[in-house]
């Protein structure tokens, strides 16, 4: 089953950590995908600005995460893995999505793709994964391969199995071996969980616990439930945001807490937003839980001011000293988890 709302979870575990008594976990994690996740919704002359600006973004965020010492998990397009055209295609899955919307497919387009990653930067970035390689406490996790959409009309089990496949295989030549999901657009359910379990997965990022943030198709995605979402942002509409590890059918969940949108200046709207985060890590501090901040590199291509993820950084700092917080990636916080080191829920219907 997926830990969604409607469900609810309770204490299977009472170990506390080994190194963060009580002191809670900061989690990061990103969804590095270039093109690939946009291609349906915008084009590279609308858009293009932005992705060519993650060459600038992901150097940017490795540094400041050396200098602060933060984990972080960078959800991989399996695309990226690849060198050149060559290789992409040879590494296709055994088979390919059949959605409705034709749209969704990436493999239609896969003729106008340039030949490597010089000729063309939106949809190739080996060497940009490799720094995110070289770089200390980092983890690559996979957002698929294709950016698969586990839950659009034509979208079958098989074929997000066989992408799967193709996304560790990918990663395998690259002498990575993949923990972590997240999955594209966030959707996902109990049956894709399972194929990740058998697959030698052990972690995925869940949605966080309100209905508007609930796995649903894209046509679900309306006014009022992104309305809420923006809302929620600096609104204290759902829960605080400190989560506990869910364990769903031997995989364990690390819940998503908020997503990181952009700061728009410094007015009192963006303070707002930032005492809703802090806040909330303080909370997840204190009572030994996690707090786990997602987003894109290419959110930030265009105006790479990390002002904002700064002062996040420095209160985590902060409940670091107070609370012996730590910064984990989604790897770490499941192998806590299994081995019985951190306080786990388990998922009921």
């Amino acid at each position: 089953m997926v830990a969604e709302v409607g469900q609810c979870y309770k204490p299977a575990m009472t170990a506390e950590e080994t190194d963060t008594p009580g002191g809670g976990a900061f989690v990061i994690s990103l969804d590095f995908e270039l093109m690939w996740g946009v291609r349906d919704k915008r084009t590279i002359a609308d858009y293009g600005r932005n992705i060519l600006g993650v060459r600038q973004a992901v150097p940017a965020l490795l540094d400041l995460f050396a200098t602060r010492q933060i984990a972080c998990t960078w959800a991989t397009v399996g695309f990226l893995f690849c060198a050149d055209k060559d290789e992409l295609m040879a590494s296709l899955p055994a088979r390919l999505p059949a959605y409705a919307d034709s749209r969704l497919s990436p493999y239609d387009d896969l003729a106008a793709v340039g030949h490597d990653e010089q000729k063309d930067p939106y949809h190739f970035g080996l060497s940009l994964l490799r720094q995110v390689q070289n770089a200390p406490r980092q983890e690559i996790a996979t957002h698929t391969f294709s950016h698969f959409y586990c839950l659009e009309e034509g979208s079958d089990l098989e074929a997000f199995r066989a992408d799967l496949v193709a996304a560790k295989q990918v990663a395998e030549r690259r002498g990575l071996r993949i923990s972590s999901i997240a999955f594209p657009r966030n959707q996902m359910s109990g049956a894709h969980l399972r194929v990740c379990r058998e697959l030698g997965l052990t972690a995925y990022r869940g949605n966080e616990r309100a209905w508007f943030h609930r796995a649903r198709r894209d046509a679900e995605q309306t006014a009022p439930v992104r309305a809420f979402r923006l809302a929620d942002s600096y609104l204290p509409i759902s829960d605080a945001h400190d989560q506990m590890p869910i364990l769903v059918d031997g995989l364990i969940d690390v819940p998503s807490s908020r997503f990181l949108r952009p700061a728009r200046g410094a007015g009192a709207l963006e303070r707002l937003r930032l005492q809703r985060i802090t806040s909330a890590m303080e909370q997840a501090a204190r009572r030994g839980r996690i707090f786990h901040l997602c987003w894109h590199p290419h959110n930030f291509g265009v105006d790479l001011d990390l002002a904002f993820l700064t002062a996040i950084l420095d209160h985590f700092r902060l409940l670091q000293d107070r609370y012996g917080m730590r910064a984990k990636t989604m790897a770490a916080i499941a192998n806590e988890s299994l081995n019985g080191q951190r306080p786990v829920g388990i998922a009921h219907g």
